[in-house]
């Protein structure tokens, strides 16, 4: 009768030492899973928590600049390479108006070949041979006429081109053409304005009416496509020089 008092509080110690037994087991779980956690992720996390206050700050502040001179470094090469984008662009239509340039030029100076609209001009002569003057006032006034590109060429051989410094003389039996020998009939190919060189031609006293009043014959065919095939050699300038 004495010891049955104790019997029931006994039973509750047990009854609390297993719940406690039960709570233990849960957080020793629950550390297990974070243990295996944090030792799954990076070593680098391992590290960083490891650290101080002040090496976070000071490692914040390092990672911090680094992606500015980045960033800087980006914006360099983005600059630079609009520069050089822009740059060749200029440079591609700097060289494509030189080029243009320099064909237009070599064209003018009789030092390449050319094709356009013009005239065939066909010198025929009567009772009086076709003088160099002639000829001379036909290629002046084609050039006043605004003619890009002028051959001569007579009844057998190659054409002659003429340019600025090109020069006509009477020699027996025909021209002599800056050198060359030529015998009529003389045609002349010349690219320009069809309509504006005939009418240079064909103005009253001119060249026209004057061979044709000496019983000669000018014959002008427009086409819309000439050939101006020949070439001048380039002269070697020996006093001149460009002025810049």
């Amino acid at each position: 009768m004495d010891e049955e008092p104790d019997a029931e509080p006994a039973a509750g110690r047990r009854k609390k030492r297993g719940t406690a037994g039960v709570i233990i087991l849960v957080l020793l779980a629950l550390l297990g899973f974070t243990l295996a956690v944090q030792l799954r992720g990076k070593s680098v996390d391992s590290d960083l928590a490891a650290m101080r206050e002040d090496d976070l700050v000071r490692l914040q502040s390092d990672l911090q600049a680094q992606e500015d001179r980045l960033q800087r470094e980006i914006a360099s090469l983005q600059d630079s390479q609009r520069q050089l984008q822009s740059g060749a662009q200029g440079r591609a239509a700097a060289l494509e108006e030189a080029t243009k340039r320099a064909d237009e030029l070599a064209i003018l100076a009789g030092t390449a070949p050319a094709a356009g609209p013009g005239l065939a001009i066909r010198f025929i002569a009567g009772p009086q041979p076709i003088a160099a003057s002639d000829i001379l006032n036909a290629v002046q006034e084609l050039r006043g006429a605004d003619a890009e590109a002028m051959q001569i060429a007579g009844a057998g051989g190659a054409p002659v081109r003429i340019v600025a410094s090109t020069y006509f003389i009477d020699v027996d039996g025909g021209l002599e053409v800056s050198g060359k020998r030529l015998t009529g009939p003389y045609t002349i190919t010349v690219i320009g304005d069809p309509p504006t060189m005939r009418t240079a031609l064909n103005i009253p006293d001119g060249l026209v009416p004057s061979i044709k009043a000496d019983g000669g014959n000018v014959i002008v065919d427009e086409h819309d496509t000439v050939d101006v095939t020949a070439v001048a050699a380039p002269v070697d300038l020996k006093h001149a020089k460009p002025v810049s």
